[in-house]
């Protein structure tokens, strides 16, 4: 009978059997190798997810009240109209496992800010719990916005503000220096949005119409039409709802759809002289969409990147 026993990773046989080395010993190099692949794995599925491009302005660390997010994107918003570059600016608490580079490349290549083929997009970026903070150029921007005026920016106007707690004041700042530098480069000049867009999707213009439309076609019918008939008050309505859609959203197509329907549905629902019920009907559901369809947009929420490339230029820094 084998008397088999561990001493120091050893199995004690008797003489004439061979001594062989523990199962265990064999099995440790395929442990260690499992476990690094987990380890591994781990690390790849922490990344920090790339947030949705909704606006100009992403804070995820609360640092911005509204007021100032305002402020920003309000200034954002106007120099893109006036010069067609898109600025973005995304604070959030880390960007680790990764470095702050290899974070920045994931944003902009998931967001595209810049005008497809001019590729003049720009993304601030900071990392505020490692302190750390970046700015993304695009290829269209590289020569003004070159890698060692992005450094001057980063080290010179936003760190010295971010080491004082003083964030809002060190974006605002670095977003003044960056528009102050992409305004002297030459580029295509901006595609007004009505052309560019031509179901152009300004949420707040549609809230806004969305309510005054179901006030004018309410008056227009159950008050206008009493007086006037139903084709006269139908073609007011249908024009006055139209000029509201061309105001608010300065696109001929919205406007011409917005009367043809106005008008259309003025005679649909206008028919008999009390007509409340189709109305209320009608009323019902435009309230409906107005609050549910677009309630949730606010404060810039319709941005989007134009399609902009990126090839890593740009500066990182800390404070």
């Amino acid at each position: 009978m084998f008397l088999v026993g561990w001493v120091n990773g050893f199995i004690v046989c008797p003489r004439g059997v061979k001594d062989k080395e523990p199962r265990g010993h064999r099995s440790v190099p395929t442990l260690h190798a499992f476990l690094l692949a987990l380890l591994l794995c781990g690390s790849a599925q922490a990344e920090v997810a790339v947030p949705p491009l909704k606006q100009r302005v992403t804070d995820l660390t609360a640092t911005f009240d509204a007021a100032q997010i305002q402020a920003l994107d309000t200034r954002l918003a106007a120099f893109e109209s006036g010069k067609g570059s898109q600025i973005a600016v995304l604070m959030l608490p880390t960007t680790q496992p990764e470095t702050i580079d290899q974070y920045g490349i994931r944003v902009v290549e998931a967001w595209k800010l810049g005008r497809k083929g001019v590729d003049d997009g720009v993304l601030l970026l900071i990392a505020k719990d490692d302190r750390k903070l970046r700015i993304e150029v695009g290829y269209g921007l590289e020569g003004a916005l070159n890698d060692a005026t992005a450094k001057r920016i980063v080290a010179e106007i936003i760190s010295p503000y971010f080491k004082r707690g003083e964030f809002y004041a060190g974006v605002d700042a670095g977003v003044a220096a960056i528009i102050n530098v992409v305004e002297g480069e030459p580029l295509p000049a901006p595609v007004p949005r009505s052309a560019s867009h031509s179901f152009g999707t300004d949420m707040s213009g549609l809230q806004t119409l969305f309510a005054a439309g179901i006030f004018i076609f309410m008056l227009g019918n159950l008050v206008l039409r009493q007086f006037w008939g139903r084709l006269p008050s139908g073609l007011l309505v249908g024009g006055l709802i139209g000029g509201l859609a061309w105001v608010l959203l300065t696109s001929l197509v919205w406007a011409g759809l917005c009367a043809f329907f106005a008008f259309v549905f003025s005679l649909l629902f206008g028919t008999g002289s009390r007509g409340g019920g189709n109305m209320s009907g009608y009323s019902g559901w435009g309230g409906g969409s107005s609050g549910g369809s677009w309630g949730n947009s606010s404060g810039g929420g319709d941005f989007s990147g134009g399609g902009g490339g990126f090839g890593g230029g740009g500066a990182s820094g800390d404070w």
